[in-house]
Formats: structure tokens, sequence, C-alpha cells
């Protein structure tokens, strides 16, 4: 069941070098709700993953999160966008997690940095997180020593553990088999059901059939589709989607 908008994307600009990576890009998720943000490689989904966390500026429009107001501009600093940590968590497509720390550690540390816990508070609560991914077993080990699965499942709770209500991941399949693909999925439509609201971008048609709410379809920097998987991967109406489906036979 969703409820209560998390997210809400208008009229979004932004360029790279002089380059028009995303325009008049509009989009919103609900809470209980996966969106899945889809189209061919450089449609720009991570350009507006990034720009939801404050990572990427932007030339024009707006981004709500939650009630946090993002205009275009430069970057606010990192203390003035301390509430924004609070309110979204993002998990790269490369895991991003730190080498010389363990699983541990790594999802402690943003215990200790956006909400101001104590170490030993820090680690109880990371603890609890990696439980209940099902990787509290290998909370002392570094990344090096993970499996990708592994990983990611610590870049998730590294994500959720300052308790953010929007969940954004970049291509979360890209290193997995079917079979924890699957289990990833499972996780996903869980986190869903806790309340909170999920944009995942991806390339990945049959995962997002099997466990998305809603698709949204970029191509040249704007949605050019949007609905429920089954409407508009049985029934695409625009080339993009032809495309995606086409590219995802290959």
């Amino acid at each position: 069941m969703t409820g209560t908008t998390l997210l809400t994307i208008e009229g979004l600009r932004l360029s790279y070098d002089g380059r028009v990576v995303l325009q008049a890009l509009s989009l919103d998720v609900r809470r209980g709700e996966v969106v899945a943000l889809m189209g061919l490689s450089g449609a720009g989904k991570t350009s507006a993953l990034r720009a939801v966390a404050a990572l990427a500026p932007f030339t024009a429009g707006r981004i709500d999160v939650h009630g946090f107001m993002l205009t275009p501009g430069r970057l606010r600093s990192q203390s003035q966008l301390q509430p924004l940590r609070r309110r979204v968590g993002l998990v790269f497509q490369t895991h991003a997690l730190f080498e010389h720390l363990s699983a541990l550690q790594n999802v402690a540390l943003a215990l200790t940095h956006v909400l101001g816990q104590t170490p030993e508070e820090a680690a109880r609560a990371a603890r609890a997180l990696l439980d209940s991914l099902g990787v509290g077993a290998r909370a002392a080990a570094l990344p090096a020593q993970l499996s990708g699965g592994e990983a990611q499942r610590v870049a998730i709770a590294r994500a959720l553990a300052p308790d953010p209500a929007l969940l954004l991941m970049d291509e979360p399949t890209a290193a997995l088999d079917p079979a924890r693909r699957g289990g990833l999925g499972r996780s996903l439509r869980q986190l869903a059901a806790g309340g909170r609201g999920l944009l995942v971008a991806t390339h990945d048609v049959e995962f997002a059939r099997a466990h998305a709410d809603r698709l949204v379809i970029l191509a040249e920097g704007t949605v050019v589709e949007t609905g429920p998987p089954a409407e508009v991967l049985d029934r695409p109406g625009h080339g993009a989607t032809r495309s995606l489906l086409s590219d995802g036979l290959d």
C-alpha cells in the first residue's frame, strides 16, 4: 500500500561539461512503493539519483525529499545537508565501501557522523542492521573479503543506518546471479512494506517486472513512459522502451 509522497522531482535539468543529461525530468516516489527508473546506458538514471542525494548540482527545476527542498545552483555544505542525509540513503553501483574498514565499521560510520551516536551505540545498531540483512556473520570482514552479494547488503545497511524514508539504488543487480537477484528483490519489497519508498535505477527488465510497482522510462533526458510493469513492458508505447526490451534480450 502506498501513501505519503517522499520524493517529488519537477522540471529537473542537469548538464555535464555543457552536455544536457536531464531536461524537464519530473517523477515522484511514494511511501511503500518501489519505482524502477529505467533506460539505456547514458539515459541519465545515475545523474538523477545523484541530484536527489545532493551529489550533483542541477541548473533548473526542484527536488523535494520529504519536505527538504533542493534548488538549482551550487551544492550546499555538508552541515546544511544533514537533514537530507536523514531522509535519503544511496546505494552506489560499486558499493563504495571503505576498503580499510570492516563491514561493521562501514555501517557504524554513518551512525556516528549523521546521527551523532557514540561508538558503542553505533556498533550495536550497525550489528542489528547487518543481522537484519543476513550478513551479521560477516561483520568483521573487510570489503575485499566479501562476495558481491554480501558487499551489496553491507552497502544497503550503511544506507539504511540513518533510517531514511527514501532509499536510492543504482543498478543493484549488475553483479548478481539470478538467485541473488531474487533475494535482493524480496529484500526491497520488505523495505517498502516497512514504509520506505525506493527509487531503483536499473536496465534489468526482468528484475523490474518482478519487483517494481511502477516503471519510469527515461530517454533523451526526460520521462517518455511510465506505468505498472506489465502495462509498460507488455505494451510499450515508446521506441526507448522497445529498445530497452531488445537490449535485454541480447
